[in-house]
């Protein structure tokens, strides 16, 4: 059974995802127990590819109890990425071309093993994002009708 534990909502509204890869996260203890209890934040987060290695940047992790943490614990370091080599080249071919981005979705467990699903995207246009919006606030639209008949 598998549970998510943090979510990128806005990646969704400002990227168009082409597609999704699931990964590994390399973390600390205290950092599994703090995800567990739901104390991170993927807003901002993304991924950078450098060398033969992935790193996840700007996901925040804050401790589950501070006064067991080190004191020089960053809870906005880059965490290291765990893919196969196969998958960072594909990762940093795309991240190559012009206009794509690699972006964290969302966290999640299977079994004991916390994964993180990232997103290659497109970044979306402001009339494209107007266009989600009304979409959006079209469908809200018929579910309250629907429900008042």
């Amino acid at each position: 059974m598998s549970a998510k534990f943090a979510e990128n909502r806005k990646a969704y509204f400002n990227y168009e995802i082409l597609e999704k890869i699931t990964a590994g996260i390399e973390l600390l203890g205290f950092e599994v127990k703090a995800i567990k209890a739901g104390r991170m934040s993927l807003d901002g987060a993304y991924i950078v590819v450098r060398g033969n290695e992935a790193f996840l940047i700007g996901a925040g992790i804050t401790s589950l109890q501070p006064k067991n943490t080190p004191k020089d614990y960053d809870e906005r370091r880059n965490r290291k990425l765990l893919l196969t080599k196969k998958e960072i080249r594909y990762l940093a071919g795309k991240e190559k071309q012009n206009g794509l981005t690699i972006v964290a979705l969302s966290v999640y467990n299977i079994g004991r093993k916390i994964k993180l699903e990232l997103g290659l995207a497109k970044g979306k246009k402001k009339s494209d994002k107007r266009e989600s919006i009304k979409k959006r606030e079209s469908d809200r639209e018929i579910r309250r009708t629907l429900k008042n008949e």
